[in-house]
């Protein structure tokens, strides 16, 4: 109530006329103050937050938290000017799960500047000296453990793929996780917690580290909701050229990887699937690291580039309100 109040004087006193949100829980906050105010409102990363929450354990169906947002994500869609949605399959979801049809509904997943996550990136050797990375097979993952993420699936891929190439095998973790977290998760998949290179750095310094590795992990739970999502780390390993490993039905994106060969398809979560990701990703690896990164990079120029942002915003400013 107090950040209404507060946001509500700013509105006014700046003469603010659009309220621009990004996902739905900030919509709703959104959706008070266009009542308040009578300022267009248009909701950016139009997403489902509601039942993901409760596909992935956080909340229950018949919690306060759920039905609220479930219902205010159906009043901010009809409300809204603009929704802006990370995937295209989201325009069916608003119509079954809302009942709303948008006729000012745009698609803009999460994009990269590649620019900055760019060839240039590619293996420093001094940072590899530094780590000890040198002439080994190294998987970055960035990001957090927990909700929408796997935690001990994660770690049990990993052991998978140390137990494959032994020695070479390294990981690269740039996360806030605690090293006595990681520590935790390594002992309960009897993996050697030394071969984890854990770093929590600014995202400025993202673009070296990443591009350190040889692939990555997107370890996205595939809870049905996650159709809509877009995991803006995949656009970041794809402008630095690096298969993904990920689960089946995540965004669009696992459908890209599929049929771009550019990564490998978690069908389950069972040592079997993890030996199958882990052997298709060393047959990757065996091809021209340059043809390689050329291939995988342009899937980003394609999918998240900020060009496609301009474009949207370009349809949702350019003619004004």
């Amino acid at each position: 109530i107090g950040i209404v109040i507060n946001l509500t004087y700013l509105i006014i006193a700046n003469n603010i006329k659009v309220i621009h949100c990004w996902a739905t829980p900030a919509g709703a906050i959104g959706y008070f103050l266009s009542i308040i105010t009578g300022r267009k409102l248009i909701i950016d990363s139009y997403e489902p937050h509601a039942e993901s929450m409760v596909e992935n354990g956080t909340w229950r169906k018949n919690s306060i938290a759920f039905r609220l947002l479930l219902w205010l994500e159906k009043r901010q869609s009809i409300r809204a000017h603009s929704l802006i949605a990370a995937t295209e399959g989201m325009r069916e979801y608003a119509k079954t799960k809302y009942a709303v049809i948008h006729k000012k509904f745009f698609v803009k997943p999460a994009c990269v500047d590649v620019q900055l996550f760019s060839f240039k990136n590619i293996k420093n050797t001094e940072l590899l000296s530094q780590l000890n990375l040198l002439n080994k097979i190294v998987c970055v993952y960035a990001g957090k453990l927990g909700g929408i993420y796997f935690e001990n699936e994660t770690f049990d891929f990993f052991k998978v793929a140390s137990d494959y190439w032994g020695d070479k095998f390294r990981i690269v973790f740039l996360s806030s996780h605690t090293q006595s977290e990681i520590d935790h998760y390594c002992t309960q998949a009897g993996l050697d917690p030394s071969i984890i290179n854990l770093k929590f750095i600014p995202h400025s310094m993202v673009p070296q580290y990443m591009g350190l590795g040889d692939f990555a992990i997107t370890p996205v739970k595939p809870v049905p909701t996650k159709r809509y999502c877009t995991p803006i780390k995949d656009g970041e390993y794809w402008a630095l050229g690096l298969p993904i490993v990920i689960p089946l039905n995540i965004s669009d994106d696992s459908d890209i990887i599929q049929s771009n060969n550019a990564g490998a398809i978690l069908h389950s979560f069972e040592k079997s699937d993890y030996l199958s990701a882990v052997r298709k990703i060393d047959s990757l690896l065996t091809e021209d690291s340059t043809e390689r990164f050329l291939r995988i990079n342009r899937l980003a120029l394609r999918y998240r580039s900020f060009k496609i942002a301009d474009d949207v915003y370009e349809n949702v400013y350019g003619q004004g309100f």
